[in-house]
């Protein structure tokens, strides 16, 4: 018997069992197609897209694939504004939406979801998505778009309600909720859909209790003038690419809703109601009040009881007090008066009252010290003996930091534990280092920081850059309310010399009036200042780092930038970036040229320091910044300082990217 076929067969029976043993041992990842960017596809709702005469309150809309929804009760936007929240869910393939209010007669209901839907798997989301129903035969269909940014930063502001009134009155955003609604996506970006023909004002609300109007807290915006909302036709080309890879234009008509370039710019009024927060005599020789919004106004306050009753507190004391008058410290210089234990004052201040303005109120108030407790015997003649030989006490005063290395155009800063009233200069020593000695020169001058400010001092002199300083103030060259003294100071610092600095000249075009350019660090915080004059803004003394810069309209000509006013109709003074940064080195001056309208408002802050980025997408890389990019630039140019110069103003540019609400899906 031939046994060879199978001798064959049983070869091949073991190779197979092999080869399928050696599969199963190697359970690697299957390999899959690109990975899926694609957001989901509407199919169909119920109501259809612009229904009319519709009367159930239960929304479903159907997609392409299984979808999620992200944070719906914050993203999900519905106008009419409804009293009772609604309820959303996804199920499956289906969004649902059940209104709880009741339908209103011959009203546009339009569901706004943001970016809050996404696919299941890939969490791609579809930026913009809306429907929108009648209840009525009619639906409106006119829009309003633009932007919102933070008023001093020109931040993008995300996820933030913006609405209209088609009520005119200016008390309507902070009694009336809004009519129409939506919110801004990633970008800032905003499209207020389904208006009817009118008028209307526009808001933009940082919303924290859902009331869908503005509380005096709360982060608005608000445009200047009211707004028409109109809509046009327009023939657009679109390049079509065929089979073979030929290119043919079609035309289409499409509509074109105005205005689409509205820039609303929010701020907070940082409103506080004025009452009298906290007093208390954390010692027995001073008094503090704490009022709980800033004033401008002190209060009158008499003493009441005592030997010094019918006198004003003011006559017996020295007032520390914070540049904005909401924490006023009393230091009492009568011993009469720091001897009672119990002092009782009547206070007449400003208060708000019960229609939200400022009055004059009046107040009682009385101050406690407590006594310390009774010694024993012991401790008693402990204390005695102690007293015999009173140890010298000294009053503190000592600079408000550590100085090593001094800016050429900084002040040198003191502190003093009590209000000061002599300071003897024939104690104050200053010396500069030369030659390996010390040599005595004049003495720089000491002044009060502030008229309310007794305990603060700071030194102004004219420091030679690179000079070696040593600034002494002798044992009891200043003496205290108290009649108490310092004790020795002495500090020595070194001026930082002139090759360690840079200027940066900036050469201001596209404004008119009064402005201020700030240089910015990267986190897109002040560094350093300075005003517009002759259309430059000049930096003089500037340390070698990477800087942005950051021009404000100073309408007030305060020289510090002012948030706005919806109380008392003032806008926010307007903000432009320079929409690059500037690599500043040692021994390198910097000019550069600045038209601040150049560029639309969106466009201006460089990605660097913005901070409200826009999520990037499924398969999508972050936005690009230009970090990377830190070599030779044009704004290296090298040249001799120039004398500060500065700057004039002008109107701000309205202009952003028109949106035309193309970027978001209606149906």
């Amino acid at each position: 018997m031939d046994r060879k076929p199978l001798h064959g067969l049983h070869a091949l029976v073991v190779l197979l069992v092999t080869a399928l043993l050696a599969a199963c041992a190697s359970m690697g990842r299957p390999e899959g197609g690109p990975r899926d960017v694609d957001p989901p596809v509407y199919l169909s709702s119920t109501p259809t897209p612009g229904e009319l005469n519709v009367n159930r309150s239960k929304v479903v809309i159907r997609f392409n694939e299984n979808v999620a929804l992200t944070d719906p009760q914050s993203k999900v936007v519905i106008s009419p504004a409804q009293k009772t929240t609604p309820l959303i869910t996804a199920a499956g393939k289906n969004i649902v939406v059940e209104l709880r209010d009741t339908l209103l007669d011959s009203t546009t209901y339009t569901i706004d979801f943001s970016d809050g839907i996404k696919d299941l798997n890939e969490g791609n989301p579809i930026d913009g998505f809306s429907v929108a129903f009648s209840t009525g035969s009619h639906i409106d269909t006119l829009q309003i778009s633009g932007m919102v940014f933070q008023a001093s930063n020109l931040e993008p502001a995300q996820g933030m309600l913006v609405g209209v009134y088609s009520n005119l009155s200016d008390s309507a955003v902070s009694t009336l909720p809004m009519e129409r609604i939506t919110k801004t996506n990633q970008y800032g970006e905003f499209t207020i859909r389904n208006l009817k023909e009118g008028t209307y004002r526009i808001f933009a609300l940082n919303d924290n209790n859902r009331d869908y109007h503005w509380d005096r807290s709360e982060d608005i915006a608000f445009y200047d003038v009211t707004v028409t909302p109109t809509v046009s036709s327009t023939v657009v080309a679109d390049t079509l690419k065929a089979a073979d890879d030929s290119d043919s234009i079609v035309s289409s008509v499409r509509s074109v809703y105005a205005p689409n370039d509205i820039i609303l710019t929010w701020f907070n009024e940082n409103y506080k109601p004025q009452y009298l927060f906290k007093y208390e005599r954390p010692e027995r020789h001073r008094i503090s009040l704490q009022m709980n919004a800033h004033s401008d106004t002190l209060p009158d306050i008499t003493i009441v009881n005592g030997p010094l009753a019918g006198t004003k507190l003011i006559d017996k004391s020295i007032l520390n007090a914070t540049a904005t008058l909401d924490t006023l410290e009393y230091w009492i210089k009568d011993s009469l008066l720091i001897k009672q234990d119990s002092i009782l004052i009547a206070a007449r201040y400003m208060r708000t009252d019960s229609t939200m303005n400022l009055s004059w109120t009046n107040d009682t108030l009385r101050f406690f010290i407590r006594a310390p407790k009774k010694a024993s015997e012991k401790k008693k003649k402990d204390k005695e003996k102690q007293d015999s030989v009173p140890p010298v006490v000294f009053m503190n005063f000592r600079p408000a930091k550590a100085i090593s290395t001094l800016e050429v155009y900084d002040s040198i800063y003191f502190n003093a534990s009590q209000p000061l009233v002599n300071l003897d200069m024939d104690k104050v020593h200053l010396e500069q280092y030369e030659d390996t000695v010390w040599i005595e020169i004049d003495p720089p001058v000491f002044e009060y920081v502030s008229p309310t400010k007794p305990l603060q001092m700071k030194v102004n002199y004219d420091w030679e850059p690179g000079v070696k300083y040593k600034l002494t103030v002798d044992s009891t060259a200043v003496t205290g309310i108290y009649d108490q003294w310092n004790n020795t100071t002495k500090i020595e610092f070194t001026v930082r010399p002139l090759e360690d600095y840079s200027t940066v000249d900036f050469t201001i075009s596209g404004i008119d009036g009064p402005a201020v350019v700030q240089l910015l660090s990267k986190s897109d915080a002040p560094v350093y200042s300075a005003p517009v004059v002759n259309g430059h803004a000049v930096f003089m003394h500037v340390l070698p780092n990477t800087y942005y810069a950051r021009l404000f309209v100073d309408a007030n000509s305060n020289g510090r930038y002012d948030d706005g006013s919806y109380t008392l109709g003032l806008q926010p003074e307007e903000v432009y970036y320079y929409p690059k940064k500037l690599n500043v080195r040692k021994k390198w001056d910097v000019e550069q040229s600045w038209n601040v309208t150049e560029l639309p408002i969106d466009q201006q802050k460089p990605s660097d320091i913005k901070k409200n980025k826009p999520k990037p997408k499924p398969g999508e890389l972050p936005e690009e910044t230009d970090e990377e990019t830190d070599e030779e630039d044009e704004f290296f140019i090298p040249g001799s300082s120039t004398s500060p110069g500065n700057r004039p103003n002008g109107k701000r540019n309205n202009r952003v990217r028109q949106n035309s609400g193309g970027n978001r899906l209606a149906i």
